[in-house]
């Protein structure tokens, strides 16, 4: 390894001490070949840090190394001090939170830059706080290139209120995508702000494994009533798909010869959620996958809607929300089609 990507340990005591770190951040970022937007992001990261070590601890330890898990490679950053603690580390982790009257977005930004966060933080004694976090290079090609994917997506809130607490997503990269349905618990603003906090994630992290979307969402919505989630990765280069659920979501798959039942862990993202079990699956232009909340009749099979499968994405989920929809909370369904 280089000299210049040698693992590099700061004291952090003065504010001079996090240009410093920060500077350093920027530099090895930039050797491990992240992009200048990542390099910045993985500045502000050191700079929160350790600016928190100095307004909570008044002083500590930042420690850079850059990593490789096999697969990627990326960069690790870890803050220690000896200070008093973090009372409540899933309360820290919420935008706006501080108990030093500061403006409080330093952990809930961290999370959303990075791809991984680690906190352990104990009161009394000199145990103090430790946080770690990693982030992965990517070698995303964003060249536009047609999809044999065919998206559908219809939703709605519940009739009794103005704000949907469901919340979808949909993204497309290389040769891969990226389908899921999220339900925040109840309706209303509350569901909503759980939803949509799982979204964020999802939208700065979406080329994460499946697992370790699940796991940032779950820190994401601790904060939260929390959610439900289910998410389908789609390769087509490879000929598959890969599914993982926690919670009530619907999800069903037309074209194999055989129904699947798919791994659904009960649970709570957020609140008490299990580890989701990844399964993978054959994909080919013959497949339809619907996912779906609970605001839709589970009750129904293919041959209800047959010679309809063959409508656009769009067009069937419209027609199975108005056909299945409870009409007693919020709902929302995403079909996906190969393109034949």
């Amino acid at each position: 390894m280089a000299p210049a990507l040698a693992p590099q340990t700061f004291e952090i005591a003065h504010s001079s001490d996090i240009s410093l770190a920060r500077r350093a951040a920027r530099e090895m970022a930039r050797g491990i070949g992240f992009d200048q937007t990542a390099c910045e992001e993985i500045a502000i990261v050191v700079s929160e840090l350790a600016s928190n070590i100095i307004w909570y601890a008044g002083e500590g330890e930042v420690t850079l190394e850059p990593v490789d898990n096999g697969e990627q490679s990326g960069i690790r950053v870890e803050a220690r001090d000896a200070g008093p603690g973090i009372p409540d580390v899933d309360q820290a982790l919420v935008d706006g939170f501080s108990t030093r009257g500061g403006l409080g977005y330093g952990l809930g930004t961290v999370h959303r830059m990075m791809d991984e966060l680690e906190i352990t933080s104990q009161q009394g004694g000199a145990q103090g706080t430790r946080a770690t976090c990693r982030r992965w290079l990517r070698t995303i090609d964003h060249r536009t290139s047609p999809s044999p994917l065919d998206f559908g997506v219809a939703t709605r809130a519940h009739p009794l209120m103005d704000i949907n607490g469901d919340a979808f997503i949909l993204r497309q990269w290389d040769h891969s995508a990226l389908a899921g349905v999220i339900d925040g618990l109840g309706h209303g603003r509350l569901a909503h702000d759980a939803a949509h906090a799982a979204r964020d994630y999802i939208e700065s992290h979406y080329d994460l494994p499946l697992a370790g979307i699940f796991r940032g969402v779950g820190i994401a919505c601790r904060s939260t009533r929390g959610v439900v989630m289910a998410l389908a990765r789609f390769e087509w280069a490879q000929g598959k798909m890969s599914f993982a659920s926690v919670g009530n979501i619907t999800a069903r798959v037309l074209g194999y010869s055989s129904p699947v039942d798919f791994a659904v862990r009960r649970g709570v993202l957020g609140l008490n959620a299990p580890n989701p079990v990844i399964t993978e699956h054959p994909w080919g232009s013959a497949n339809v996958m619907i996912l779906h909340t609970d605001g839709i009749k589970s009750r129904w099979g293919w041959r209800d809607f047959a010679g309809r499968m063959d409508l656009p994405a769009e067009d069937l989920a419209q027609l199975l929300l108005q056909t299945l929809d409870k009409g007693q909370d919020d709902a929302t369904i995403i079909v996906v089609k190969g393109s034949k």
